[in-house]
């Protein structure tokens, strides 16, 4: 294993101290990318019986998604609104993507994905798809025919300046790398599932992110630490860490009111420190997409760290790294 020493930090993308996704689509493309969440009208496998009732118990979709995202918008319409939303902030952007975010994106037969997914690459500022969806929602066809849309076919003459094909990226939902806690919060897959996912995912050049959610009940700092050899050891090209957050009206709410002491919740310095540990542990070329999220107040039944946002968090987190003189992969 190749070892890292005090110069590595200098080696990261934006300065930073860890692998960021952070301008990755402006090194690659030259130019920023923005990303505008698509309510297809998708539902899960846990939802509609197939595999449960209720969905994930820490899940109600409409606290992860911004008000130009709804099912009865066409994807055009949600489009042109999200292009107008971000316009405020990003006046300089001339190209998107379409992020299919709400629920299980991939949950339809490939007709049904074509037709979707092609109504987003037909707007002419949309470069590219991400797509959202379980693991246990792809198979070896539907991950063909979303390779085959990376390489343009089906897309005539599809063409953007400076894309000569769109991208695609999928993310699967994975929130923990313990079976035993899978099934407590109701994911009805186990981490086997996963694991194929990404590997197939991988193994076709979607390059596959995953997103894990931190403090889940029953899982101890130990167990979120323990878990990164596993990630580590995935195929995968991007990751996103969030803090649970309990949304108010969802099983979860119940059961952190019946057994709080099986919640592991941590002030802020503290996360920080458990993200740091995290990060020291994962391989330096993963990339770090997120550390934390954000959830409009209203849905939640607590503001654990109050109102801060994610940038603040990022500021944080970056002087806690340069307080330890530490940096992702130092333990890998």
């Amino acid at each position: 294993m190749e070892s890292y020493n005090e110069t590595m930090p200098e080696l990261f993308p934006e300065g930073k101290r860890y692998n960021t996704f952070v301008g990755y689509y402006r090194r690659l493309y030259g130019e920023r990318l923005q990303k505008l969440v698509i309510d297809a009208g998708f539902t899960c496998p846990n939802r509609d019986g197939t595999v449960g009732r209720g969905g994930c118990s820490f899940c109600d979709n409409a606290a992860f998604h911004p008000s130009y995202s709804t099912s009865g918008k066409s994807i055009a319409e949600q489009i042109d609104e999200g292009i107008e939303f971000h316009q405020v902030r990003y006046r300089n952007t001339k190209h998107y993507l379409a992020y299919f975010q709400s629920y299980s994106n991939t949950y339809a037969p490939i007709p049904r994905l074509r037709e979707l997914y092609l109504a987003a690459l037909t707007h002419p500022k949309i470069v590219g798809i991400v797509i959202g969806t379980r693991p246990d929602c792809v198979d070896e066809e539907k991950l063909d025919f979303l390779a085959g849309l990376k390489a343009g076919e089906g897309l005539g003459d599809w063409h953007r300046d400076g894309f000569e094909h769109p991208v695609v990226k999928i993310e699967y939902g994975i929130e923990s790398c313990y079976d035993e806690t899978l099934l407590r919060v109701g994911r009805g897959h186990d981490v086997a599932v996963a694991e194929k996912a990404v590997r197939m995912s991988a193994e076709r050049g979607l390059e596959p992110g995953a997103h894990f959610i931190l403090g889940l009940p029953g899982e101890t700092r130990e167990m979120l630490l323990g878990q990164c050899r596993f990630i580590s050891s995935l195929p995968l090209h991007s990751v996103k860490f969030h803090q649970l957050q309990i949304v108010k009206g969802t099983r979860m709410e119940k059961e952190f009111a019946a057994v709080p002491q099986d919640f592991l919740r941590l002030s802020l310095p503290d996360y920080l420190d458990m993200v740091i540990d995290i990060l020291e542990r994962l391989r330096p070329d993963l990339y770090i997409e997120r550390v934390a999220g954000e959830v409009p107040p209203r849905f939640v039944n607590e503001t654990q760290w109050g109102l801060i946002r994610n940038f603040q968090i990022l500021h944080l987190l970056d002087e806690r790294l340069s307080e330890r003189n530490t940096w992702q992969g130092r333990l890998y």
